[in-house]
């Protein structure tokens, strides 16, 4: 887990996986496998297998550990929905997600089919949580588009877009059903261009929908320089929901007893 993210939409990262495959043209230049490939080798780093798909399950518990509420952005170096990913695992996810309901967990998919199929198997009370905010990711019409209608018949209390990077206009899109768009270009130096009339174009459907727009960023090969504004001003809206009061430690250590019990029961059961 990492507190004080520099990704602008989130307080924290919790990566209870590492890893992940290219599956459309949004993943070309995938900033997590660029990191994750410097250290492939180096014995005891997180990333010494590189970008190869790993649970982490000792990683799970963490956001029990955290008291103060945050905003935190799950799997931003890997995908849960992708097809290894064993379904126990990715429920085991959605249980420590509602158990530490103190924190909003914002959750990013390109598997945008399983992750449907997945929770709609779920208990709703696992993932018809206001503080556990699904999205997927749309870079284009041909990939992304489609996924927007996978999310709206996925079981959420809050769907979100995350369109970044940007790769074209994507005309107009259907926004029933969706609670947040993120906005934002591709950066580094291979970024592909982000073209304005694309951004207002979204901006704007966004308005007319009443719908919550969060500018990331214009991106390119110096991100900091092309900053973020659009029009002049920046856009950080966000879905009309706070994160939760944390409860007493007691209660904190209880609830995360309780599910490790959990988890080893059925650990046990299925052996």
């Amino acid at each position: 887990m990492s507190d004080g993210s520099t990704i602008e939409w989130t307080d924290a990262t919790w990566n209870p996986l590492r890893g992940c495959t290219k599956i459309s043209p949004g993943c070309k230049h995938c900033y997590a496998e660029i990191f994750a490939e410097r250290f492939r080798g180096v014995p005891g780093h997180p990333y010494e297998q590189g970008f190869d798909l790993r649970l982490v399950p000792e990683k799970l518990f963490e956001p029990f550990r955290w008291s103060r509420s945050r905003r935190i952005f799950v799997n931003s170096m890997s995908d849960l929905f992708q097809d290894e990913v064993p379904e126990e695992y990715v429920r085991q996810v959605f249980e420590v997600m509602a158990s530490a309901d103190w924190h909003i967990y914002q959750m990013l998919t390109k598997r945008a089919a399983r992750l449907r199929t997945l929770t709609s198997q779920m208990p709703p009370e696992l993932v018809r949580r206001k503080h556990i905010w699904l999205g997927v990711s749309v870079e284009d019409r041909a990939y992304g588009v489609p996924r927007i209608d996978e999310l709206r018949r996925t079981p959420a209390e809050v769907r979100f877009l995350s369109i970044e990077p940007l790769l074209e206009d994507l005309g107009r899109i259907d926004l029933e059903g969706i609670d947040w768009v993120i906005v934002g270009g591709e950066s580094g130096p291979r970024a592909r261009p982000m073209e304005e009339r694309w951004v207002i174009s979204l901006r704007d459907q966004c308005r007319e929908a009443g719908v919550p727009f969060f500018f990331k960023q214009w991106g390119g090969v110096q991100k900091s320089r092309a900053g973020r504004e659009l029009g002049k001003r920046t856009y950080d809206e966000y879905p009309a929901i706070e994160p939760a009061a944390p409860p007493p430690a007691a209660v904190r250590a209880q609830r995360l007893a309780m599910i490790r019990d959990q988890f080893q029961r059925r650990a046990m059961a299925a052996e």
